[in-house]
């Protein structure tokens, strides 16, 4: 019989219970999450490197042209009438993430099979969050759902000279989608690829 663990707050409608089987811990399924992060990022058409132990503030390098982007990776299946909630902090021994660890945020959204790829700015400038609500269903406010604009938005880690194009497309902090567009892999990575990699 598999293991099954309980995430999310189950009283007064709030959340509903979850399970994740086959997971004995929080940090195997974390482990796992990488994994995925890894694996999408390559067929994506990213190169990724993992640093040695644990204890660096990110999980996972992606090469972005000169640079290594710094990305922390997050996941849930807690899904409230909201949608699903994601955290976006360290656990309870380590000190809150900075802009001079974090360049992005990864969070997956277990049950949908979706990823967000969150710059680091917009989580932790000026009042940090320290969760949000994703993946929302009909939401009668959909402009508190600030974070949607970042759904499977892979093209934001190609270094500037390869997604110029991409990035005209961004007025302020939100990127208004093309769909002619390749740079964001939306439903399947594998038959889409981003533009110069």
């Amino acid at each position: 019989m598999g293991r099954a663990f309980l995430f999310g707050d189950e009283t007064e409608g709030t959340g509903r219970m979850t399970q994740c089987k086959g997971f004995r811990t929080f940090k195997e399924r974390g482990e796992w999450v990488e994994l995925q992060f890894m694996a999408r990022a390559v067929r994506t058409g990213f190169k990724v490197s993992k640093p040695w132990g644990d204890s660096s503030a990110y999980d996972v390098g992606i090469e972005s042209g000169e640079r290594i982007l710094r990305v922390q990776v997050k996941s849930t299946d807690c899904r409230t009438q909201y949608g699903y909630l994601c955290q976006f902090k360290p656990n309870a021994h380590s000190k809150p993430y900075t802009l001079k660890q974090i360049d992005f945020f990864a969070a997956y959204v277990i049950p949908e099979d979706v990823w967000y790829l969150i710059p680091g700015a917009v989580l932790l400038r000026g009042k940090k969050k320290k969760a949000v609500t994703i993946l929302p269903e009909k939401p009668k406010h959909p402009e508190r759902y600030k974070c949607e604009r970042y759904r499977e938005a892979w093209g934001l880690l190609l270094p500037a000279e390869q997604n110029s194009k991409m990035r005209k497309g961004w007025v302020g902090e939100s990127y208004i989608r093309n769909p002619k567009q390749e740079a964001i892999v939306e439903s399947h990575p594998s038959k889409t690829k981003a533009p110069g990699i």
